[in-house]
């Protein structure tokens, strides 16, 4: 028996009030799917924006903010 079947049988064996109630409810979880956009792919998440750094310029950030790590006075 597939899922789809499954859930066919259970319902199949409410009264009609609760066959309505479930009716609703999975209306409601179709457009909750059907209202989520598809995540955008994070290397064209700045393109828009001109922001152009080399290799060089993250490595330099990088070496700034570890220049410190790990600290002994606290």
């Amino acid at each position: 028996m597939t899922l789809e079947q499954a859930i066919l049988e259970a319902v199949r064996g409410l009264p009609t009030g609760l066959q309505q109630e479930i009716l609703d409810h999975a209306t409601r979880l179709r457009d909750e799917v059907a209202d989520k956009k598809p995540l955008r792919n994070v290397k064209g998440l700045w393109t828009d924006l001109g922001v152009s750094l080399s290799a060089e310029e993250i490595h330099a950030a990088q070496r700034e903010m570890w220049k410190n790590f790990p600290r002994n006075d606290f």
